[in-house]
This record gives C-alpha cells, sequence and structure tokens, in this order.
C-alpha cells in the first residue's frame, strides 16, 4: 500500500473517459485528495450575491482526477473507502431562481455564507447544525464516448448527494472502463435528504481516500456501505442501495428491487420473504430531488437486522 497526494488543480467539470488521469495508483493504495468547493473556487466566504449570480456556470462541480487504478477492467467493482473528511471552517449555500425543489415559491436568488467550528455550525440562528462532511460527487468514468456534464448521477455514480458518505463509509461502483478513471468533488459539510434549495453547505474538501478492487462481479448501480457517524437519527451502520432516474416512483421501484436482489444474493433470503423485510425494515429516501431530470433513490437496511457479511472479498 502506497500514499499518494492529488492536489485539486486542474479540475474538470465534465465526464469523460477519454481524459488523461492525473494519478496512477495501484489497489489498496490510499490518496489525499484537494477538492474545491462546487464553484470551483470561484465562491469566497465574504462573496457578494451579485459576485456569486456572475460566476462561471461552466465550472460548477469542478472534480479532483481522473485517477487510474491498475487492472480495473469493465465489470469489475471498485471500493471507496472514505477515510477522513476535512472542511475549511466555511461554507455557501444558495437559491437560485428555476432551480430547487420549490422553485416555484422561491423566485429569487439568495446567497448565505456559514462560518463552520468542528462539528457544528451556529450560523442559521437560533438553530445548531451539526456537520458530517462528504463528497457529493464521486464517479468512475461513463462507458459512452464524449463529454459529459457532471449534473446528472447515473450507474457509474457521480453527483449522487447521498449523505452517508461521510468518513467511516464506502462506496462500491461498477468499473466501466479500463483503469476505472475516479474523479470527486462537489464537498457538503452537511445536508438534509433531498438538498432541497439546490445546495448543501457546499464546502472545499480534503479527503482521505483507499481504493480496492473487486475482479469481474457484477453491480447494477452504486451501494453504499454506511457509517454509523452519517446521521443522527440512524443508530446502526447500514447498506444502502442507490438508484438514480427520471421517474421519482420507478427509482424507488428500482432501489427496492435492487435491495431484494441483494438480500437474496448476500444472505440466502428468498425474494418474497426479502420483499417482506423490506415492507418493515427499509428505510426509502430521497437522496436529492434537485438535478432534474434526475432524482436520487437510497434504500438503506440497518446491518443490525443481518448477519455481518462482505460484499466482496479482498483478493
Amino acid at each position: 500500500m502506497k500514499e499518494h497526494s492529488l492536489s485539486a488543480s486542474p479540475t474538470h467539470s465534465v465526464w469523460d473517459r477519454s481524459l488523461v488521469p492525473r494519478l496512477h495508483i495501484e489497489p489498496g493504495d490510499e490518496v489525499q485528495m484537494e477538492c474545491t468547493d462546487a464553484s470551483g473556487g470561484q465562491v469566497r466566504a465574504d462573496s457578494t450575491i451579485e459576485q456569486f449570480l456572475a460566476m462561471d456556470r461552466s465550472r460548477i462541480h469542478a472534480l479532483t482526477g481522473p485517477i487510474w487504478v491498475e487492472g480495473a477492467e469493465p465489470g469489475d467493482v471498485l471500493e471507496i473507502d472514505v477515510l477522513a473528511t476535512r472542511h475549511c471552517g466555511w461554507g455557501w449555500s444558495s437559491v437560485i431562481e428555476g432551480l430547487g425543489f420549490l422553485k416555484e415559491r422561491f423566485r429569487t436568488a439568495h446567497f448565505f455564507p456559514w462560518q463552520l467550528e468542528g462539528e457544528f455550525t451556529r450560523s442559521l440562528f437560533p438553530a445548531v447544525v451539526p456537520l458530517r462532511p462528504f463528497l457529493g460527487v464521486m464517479g468512475v468514468a461513463r462507458a459512452e464516448d464524449g463529454a459529459f456534464r457532471t449534473r446528472a448521477p447515473g450507474t457509474f455514480g457521480g453527483n449522487l448527494d447521498v449523505r452517508e458518505l461521510c468518513s467511516g463509509s464506502k462506496l462500491y461502483l461498477p468499473v466501466l472502463n479500463r483503469g476505472a478513471l475516479f474523479s470527486c468533488g462537489d464537498g457538503h459539510a452537511a445536508q438534509g435528504d433531498g438538498e432541497v434549495c439546490i445546495n448543501g453547505i457546499e464546502v472545499p474538501l480534503d479527503v482521505t481516500l483507499r481504493f480496492q478492487l473487486h475482479r469481474q462481479r457484477p453491480l447494477a448501480g452504486p451501494i453504499v456501505e454506511s457509517s454509523e457517524c452519517v446521521a443522527s437519527d440512524s443508530k446502526s451502520d447500514s447498506w444502502v442501495v442507490v438508484e438514480s432516474g427520471t421517474d421519482i416512483a420507478a427509482t424507488a421501484r428500482a432501489a427496492t428491487g435492487r435491495m431484494i436482489d441483494l438480500l437474496g444474493i448476500h444472505w440466502g433470503i428468498d425474494e418474497v420473504r426479502a420483499y417482506i423485510l423490506c415492507s418493515v425494515a427499509l428505510k426509502l429516501r430521497l437522496s436529492q430531488v434537485v438535478n432534474e431530470p434526475m432524482f436520487t433513490v437510497s434504500a438503506a437496511i440497518s446491518k443490525q437486522i443481518l448477519p455481518e457479511r462482505e460484499l466482496f472479498s479482498i483478493p
């Protein structure tokens, strides 16, 4: 195992499998990565609403990477262990005309700066908001040729905005190209389910990630092995199936179906009984509802109710 470091610059704001990798690593290596905030460093703690509205939106979701993982081939699974996250003491949120879950109600642009303490912020008095930093975007290069903006998530991961991906969690992604070509960014210090106004607390974020490779294992889409730290209303780690699509109900059904399949493959639970188990124990959440036309649904089952398993063994 080797340790590497990767600065944020130069960033990229598209998924494109022709991008030249900035770093080559071996499975098992750790990478300390700098990630700008979602604006690509255009927003500062003292920015005005005028400066915010004037920023270059082609640089939104400025990502760090790509990283080439030696030996990764299509059909493999890339495991990303989130070892540490470190915010920089400030962040921002906004309301943007024409965007957000309640865009018909909130039509006036607004910019809100946050001052962050170690594990909480008091900026929005009288609320005290706990901080659970995570990366909103983690993904591998898409299977198709071409350059694709990063707003839409998919099978490859990407702009999932799943708040369970804080320090201590693991993300499993299907490899779609040689080398996997992993990139990440869009740091959040905190985010509610849905990210309804269009932002969490957007922050520059330094992260330490470890990469493992599981060879030729089928995976239909992202799976999260969450950490207990991720939510104050959760008392246990969970297995989380993540699904994105253009129809919320259809996407929720797909996530539930994938959880039923997961319970059958790894715990040997008959599908009808897995269906019943989901009905009594599944947490079905809207992770993000603002990256239209794509919505992201997370289906989670607590590890406390299942025998301990590793989804993939390390070779």
